[in-house]
Order: structure tokens, then C-alpha cells, then sequence
């Protein structure tokens, strides 16, 4: 069974993770509207990936005797001047789930819960992989965005980019 205290940051961080994928759809529109398809796609599996964070945070709320406690979902910014703004903010909104999974996993660690620790440890490492992910595109987009045909290249290259579902044991 999970304490109140775990209870509570889990059913904020479904909350977050829900956002998160909201965030993303806008993102992922809004590059769409601006042609670069392959940005979009990027960012639609990114969508698809925060989803099912929110999703394994809710079963394993379930599943160690939690009842999730849904949430409104904030609706995100939406008014971009240019591509780079929006991989901006998608490396603080990575940073800032990084601490908010680093807040629960502290307080699973004061509260002792091994098992909820040993649960987020996999999130831990997402997270790490997520901020690269985020950082890269930025890199990538300083080294080619600004020539036309070398941004049509990466953005077809980020076309193939696919979902795959994570095989978390909860």
C-alpha cells in the first residue's frame, strides 16, 4: 500500500504526464502547419510516449493500492514566433519532469518505499534520455535550420522516426 504522500505526487504526476502529451499535440500542430512534417511526426511520438508514462504511473497506482484522483489539463502555450522556441521549451519541460520524478523518488526514499524507487527507476533513466533527445534536436536544428536544404533534409529524416511502447514491469 502507498502512503498519502507517494498517492498524492503520483496522481500530480499523471496530471503531468497528460500535459506533457497535450503539450506535445500543440508542437506537433504547429509544425505541421508550418510544413515541417517531419518535426510533427517527432513530436506526435513524443505524444504517444507521454501518454504512456501517464498511463504506467496510473496503473502502478493502481496496482499498490492508490486510487487515481484525475485532474483538469492546463491548457499549454500555444503562440510560437519560430521552430527553436518550441525545442526550447521542450528541454525545460523535460528538465522540469526530470525534478518533479526526482521529487517523488526522494520522497519514496525518505518514506522508504523501496518499491515505488525501484518503480521510478526507469523513469530516472527516461528522463536522462529525454533531455539528450531534446538537446540534440536543438544542436541539430543550430547546425541546419538555418539552410533550406539541409532543414528539408532533417526534417525527413525526422520522419521516420516510430513509437515504440516501453516493457515496464509494473
Amino acid at each position: 500500500m502507498l502512503n498519502d504522500k507517494i498517492t498524492e505526487l503520483i496522481n500530480t504526476q499523471i496530471n503531468r504526464e497528460f500535459y506533457s502529451a497535450y503539450l506535445y499535440l500543440g508542437f506537433s500542430t504547429w509544425f505541421e502547419d508550418t510544413g515541417l512534417t517531419g518535426f510533427a511526426n517527432w513530436y506526435n511520438v513524443q505524444v504517444q510516449e507521454e501518454r504512456d508514462h501517464a498511463m504506467l504511473f496510473l496503473k502502478y497506482l493502481q496496482n499498490n493500492g492508490g486510487r487515481p484522483s484525475l485532474q483538469t489539463i492546463e491548457c499549454p502555450k500555444q503562440n510560437f514566433e519560430n521552430p527553436r522556441q518550441l525545442l526550447e521549451a521542450t528541454m525545460e519541460h523535460e528538465k522540469y519532469v526530470t525534478r518533479l520524478i526526482h521529487d517523488i523518488y526522494n520522497t519514496a526514499f525518505e518514506e522508504k518505499d523501496f518499491r515505488t524507487m525501484q518503480f521510478l527507476d526507469w523513469f530516472v533513466k527516461e528522463q536522462g534520455e529525454e533531455e539528450k533527445n531534446a538537446e540534440d534536436l536543438i544542436k541539430r536544428w543550430d547546425l541546419f535550420g538555418g539552410d533550406p536544404k539541409s532543414l528539408y533534409m532533417l526534417d525527413n529524416e525526422l520522419t521516420s522516426r516510430i513509437y515504440t511502447a516501453p516493457s515496464l514491469v509494473l
